[in-house]
């Protein structure tokens, strides 16, 4: 009877040990408070019902995890457009910021929703109205603007008469539901947040870090020039806790033939998209040219391509406003639909453009790129590669390690794979520079090429990349293309 006591004190010591350890270390947290695998994250979708969102894109595809549920219901009236979730100091719950719009005010709104532990129940904190009213254009995430590592919460949108707005807000005083605007712009050209380098004592948490500056473009009204700007320089006060004015100077725009200018900048549908079609290399602060970085835009068929880091990102060209100066693109990554990038596009001259790019979902899909900046046309460089179509559609049928693939003359294939999977989409078969290449675009606008050298009653096809350099062998196995008697 001791021993069976002494065994049963022990187990009772332990599970009692383990359910400390349990709750120090946070571990309930998962079972209680699931988290996501980015603690700050933003949805942003066309505002729809009050009761009822959107789950597809313009073409009918679903969109992933388009979740616009706030931790209470809104008032009637009031229509979320993107939420932006972060974990609070003491990641015992999970804060929640709402950008919406009401049907009593044209102004896009945002609003603070925190755990109450009084209560047990979240509670809806403060609300403030921003500058930008435009929905569709409304991009809401957090950024350390001060330096001190109390993200500040940014929403950038266009307001009524298509200028760029910025509305800050950041955490004010002891309480951590205390927040303050701490600075609102608008204006009939763009706004950048200067980032600069801050030291490896702030990476690691050891000292603050620079505040950055705000800089805005905007129309010279003294000038004849439309491309003449006006930039203006806002710097962080600490003891006001307000972005300030500290400079305004003038920047000459291109002299460019100013009846083709209002042509472009006149917003008439089509006419600024048909110009910014095509290759844009991205023109280092020196300067000079990088062919490693380039956009290529495509209105035609809704896409616009990511070039840099080796690496090529394709997102569909969902909807697109014109502005004083250019135009704002809203483009979804075609691979990661949670990914979606704001695009402002400003004229610089004929053959230059100035891009501004925010991502909605902060996700890292290349180490070091920015596209922030001016881009010079393709045709300004020499570019020989001479593309022919060789081949038109027809029927065939083959055998190979991905299954067996029907091309069809309408353009169409299909590859039924053993385990009775199957994908299919459209091909073409081309020329570049002599080499025969085949495009497979999947259903996904997943797109591959590949390098065709005939054999007999086959085709061997080698993955290759297509870029400003020429064909670019990936390294990949070859696949065997056996024609079968049909």
């Amino acid at each position: 009877m001791k021993k069976t006591f002494f065994y049963f004190s022990i187990a009772v010591a332990a599970i009692s040990v383990l359910f400390i350890i349990f709750l120090a270390t946070g571990l309930w947290k998962h079972f209680f408070s699931p988290q996501e695998e980015e603690t700050i994250r933003t949805r942003i979708v066309m505002p729809g019902e009050a009761t009822t969102y959107s789950t597809s894109d313009p073409n009918g595809e679903n969109r992933l995890d388009q979740n616009l549920n706030t931790k209470i219901p809104l008032q009637e009236g009031e229509v979320t457009i993107a939420i932006l979730n972060r974990e609070n100091v003491g990641a015992l719950a999970e804060e929640q910021f709402a950008a919406y719009r009401s049907l009593a005010d044209s102004h896009i709104h945002l609003t603070f929703m925190r755990f109450d532990e009084y209560i047990r129940d979240y509670r809806r904190m403060w609300d403030y109205p921003t500058a930008a009213t435009r929905a569709e254009t409304i991009s809401l995430f957090s950024q350390d603007l001060i330096g001190d590592r109390n993200n500040c919460i940014i929403v950038t949108g266009l307001n009524a008469r298509n200028e760029q707005t910025m509305t800050i807000f950041r955490q004010s005083g002891a309480r951590q539901s205390n927040y303050k605007k701490i600075a609102e712009l608008q204006i009939a050209g763009s706004i950048v947040v200067q980032e600069t380098v801050r030291s490896s004592a702030y990476q690691q948490g050891l000292t603050r870090g620079n505040s950055f500056n705000i800089i805005t473009y905007g129309p010279d009204p003294r000038s004849s020039n439309m491309l003449d700007r006006i930039e203006t320089v806002y710097s962080y006060n600490h003891a006001r806790e307000h972005y300030e004015q500290v400079s305004v100077s003038r920047i000459a725009g291109s002299q460019i033939e100013q009846r083709r200018l209002r042509e472009l900048l006149s917003g008439v549908p089509g006419v600024f998209e048909n110009f910014i079609h095509g290759l844009w290399y991205y023109v280092n602060p020196n300067g000079t040219v990088d062919t490693k970085q380039y956009l290529y835009f495509n209105p035609s068929g809704k896409e616009i391509i990511f070039f840099g880091d080796e690496a090529q990102q394709v997102f569909r060209w969902q909807t697109s406003t014109h502005t004083r100066y250019g135009l704002f693109i809203r483009s979804q990554n075609i691979s990661i639909s949670t990914l979606s990038r704001s695009i402002y596009i400003e004229l610089e001259s004929l053959e230059s453009i100035r891009l501004r790019v925010d991502e909605d979902v902060r996700l890292r899909i290349t180490a070091n790129t920015t596209w922030d900046g001016s881009y010079r046309r393709a045709a300004g460089t020499a570019v020989n590669n001479q593309i022919t179509r060789i081949k038109e559609a027809t029927n065939a049928l083959y055998d190979s390690s991905w299954g067996r693939v029907q091309f069809n003359d309408n353009g169409e294939y299909i590859i039924n794979s053993s385990d009775r999977t199957s994908r299919r989409g459209r091909y073409v078969f081309f020329n570049l520079d002599g080499t025969e290449l085949l495009e497979l675009r999947f259903e996904e606008n997943d797109r591959r090429v590949y390098k065709v050298e005939p054999m007999a009653n086959a085709l061997l096809l080698s993955r290759v990349r297509l870029s400003t350099t020429g064909i670019q062998d990936m390294l990949e196995p070859p696949v065997t293309l056996t024609s079968v008697n049909q």
